[in-house]
Order: structure tokens, then C-alpha cells, then sequence
């Protein structure tokens, strides 16, 4: 049997993408591993219920975005914190010092352009260590991330409270 580090895609419209990467993360914490988050959409000053535990824990949790897209007051700035989130998660994945990374929420720089998809799958077949567990989360994840990927899970929307006029609550959204 062949052990490697894997790379994981959670993707798809349904709810649960970066939820199930972090039951992956505490799983991994569990088992005495070194672990990080990397999120590239949430806001630094978030204080989302997972953010909050994982401060408790001890775990590495760093948010580069100024919050969701859609209501960006300066989409370059949202630009330059995206990048700026490659640029970190190029140095934690090269550094041989995690057993495993999530880069949440990371296949909206790759599919808006903010980043060069080509670019960004090279840099890890080359640069991710051999033994190193990637989690990448995020909606309409590029193909070519997919082909690359080891573990790739869907999550299809069925039934949404919204749909029903139910607020995101604490303790189930964030």
C-alpha cells in the first residue's frame, strides 16, 4: 500500500465544503499532526465559531480576505489579499513544517483569474512536499485541480434553509 500526501478538492454549490476540510484538519490535529488554514475569501477580523476553536487548540489560522466578493468596496485590494494568500501558502507548503494545509475558499482566485491556474498547479506538482496532505475548497474548482487531485467531493445543494427564509445561525454557518 503507498502512502503520500494527498491533494483533496471540496468543491460544488452545496453547503459543507470547508466544513468537511476542517473536520479533515481537526482530524489530523488529533492524530498529532501540524496542521494550518489558509482562507482566502474571510475577512482577517472574522470570528467564526471554527476560528475561535482552532485559536483554543493552537492551531494556524491565517484569513487574508477583506470578506465576500460580491460586496468588495476595492476588488484590486481583494486582488492584492489574494495573492498575498498564494504567496503564504507557498511559503508553509515548501517549508516542510505542516503534514497538512487547507487553502480554504482557494478556487475563487483561481477561477476569477486573481491567480494563473497553470501557474499555481505547476508550482505544486514541483514544490509540494511528497508527503504533505492538501485540502483546496471552493466552488466551481478548476478541471485541470480536479485531473490533478487525488480526492475530489462534490457537495450538491439539495435543500437550503435560506430557501426557506432561515438566517445563517452560530454553532452551523460560522
Amino acid at each position: 500500500m503507498v502512502k503520500k500526501g494527498l491533494l483533496m478538492i471540496n468543491t460544488g454549490d452545496g453547503k459543507g465544503k470547508s466544513t468537511a476540510a476542517f473536520g479533515t484538519l481537526l482530524r489530523a490535529w488529533g492524530q498529532g499532526m501540524r496542521v494550518c488554514v489558509i482562507q482566502f475569501i474571510k475577512a482577517e477580523p472574522g470570528k467564526w465559531g471554527e476560528i475561535k476553536a482552532a485559536r483554543k487548540m493552537g492551531i494556524e489560522w491565517i484569513a487574508t480576505g477583506d470578506g465576500f466578493t460580491w460586496v468588495s468596496k476595492d476588488i484590486n485590494e481583494t486582488i492584492a489579499r489574494a495573492q498575498h494568500g498564494w504567496e503564504l501558502a507557498q511559503e508553509k507548503i515548501s517549508s516542510g513544517d505542516y503534514d497538512l494545509i487547507v487553502l480554504d475558499e482557494f478556487s475563487y482566485p483561481l477561477i476569477y483569474g486573481w491567480l494563473d491556474a497553470s501557474d499555481v498547479l505547476e508550482w505544486l506538482a514541483h514544490n509540494r512536499p511528497a508527503n504533505l496532505h492538501l485540502v483546496i475548497t471552493g466552488r466551481s474548482a478548476p478541471e485541470a485541480l480536479i485531473r490533478q487531485a487525488d480526492l475530489v467531493t462534490e457537495m450538491r445543494l439539495v435543500k437550503h434553509p435560506y430557501e426557506q427564509g432561515v438566517m445563517a445561525q452560530p454553532g452551523i454557518e460560522f
